[in-house]
């Protein structure tokens, strides 16, 4: 049985924070319910826009506020292991640990262990489908900086069809064009790693018939850090 408890901050948004627990249970097979972590989920999908928070400061105290209040009601509910299903949200960590100072022991960062599980494979360089808030932050070159790996992120004209694809998951409007127009983003990029940095891109990645693009190596955060949860946590 595991005394870790495991505390997802959720909500950003719904659907990915399904896709991510449902991960989580397969990340941790037992033939019992009660040989698996438990699983503390904040749903919190009434949080303003990260997005907007760090591209142009809109409600920025209010959502380091809300971001806050769900990290303590997690700990205090007896997770020891959080993970904030949202890579724009690790934007605000610095935030959430002057006002949460034990949080700094709890929280697992996606974007970490992502950073480390790409310097362990040797990559040289990287690119990186992400919010704009995500991309814009630098939050995945600043983690990968120390490694000396460079990342390649998406042209301006990219950054609509991102936004589509990243709605189209949050209003569970997933069609086959939609998941059509995602590899056909994908294959845009020319090197052969990619990083998965939004929390809606590993949606539609399961919607992906095995082996549509070739080498390409993809990097999901949430998977990655999946992997730490399973060896750390006991």
């Amino acid at each position: 049985m595991y005394q870790d408890v495991i505390g997802i901050l959720g909500g950003m948004g719904s659907y990915a924070t399904l896709h991510f627990f449902e991960a989580v249970l397969k990340a941790f097979p037992a033939q019992k319910e009660w040989d698996r972590p438990r699983v503390l989920i904040d749903n919190r999908c009434t949080m303003p826009s990260r997005v907007l928070a760090v591209l142009e400061g809109v409600k920025y105290e209010q959502l380091v506020a809300e971001l806050t209040d769900s990290v303590r009601s997690l700990i205090h509910a007896g997770a020891t292991k959080i993970i904030l299903a949202c890579n724009t949200s690790h934007c605000f960590l610095k935030d959430i640990y002057a006002n949460v100072p034990e949080a700094e022991g709890k929280i697992v960062s996606i974007i970490e262990a992502c950073c480390r599980e790409i310097a362990e494979a040797g990559e040289n360089a990287v690119s990186l489908i992400a919010s704009e808030g995500t991309i814009q932050s630098g939050v995945f070159a600043q983690g990968l900086q120390p490694y000396g790996i460079d990342v390649h992120s998406p042209e301006n004209e990219q950054y609509l069809m991102q936004r589509e694809l990243i709605e189209a998951v949050k209003q569970d409007q997933i069609t086959d064009e939609v998941v059509e127009r995602f590899v056909d983003l994908i294959k845009s990029f020319s090197g052969d790693a990619l990083i998965l940095g939004c929390t809606e891109f590993p949606v539609l990645f399961s919607k992906v018939p095995e082996g549509t693009f070739g080498n390409i190596r993809i990097y999901d955060p949430l998977e990655c850090v999946l992997r730490v949860l399973q060896k750390e946590c006991k």
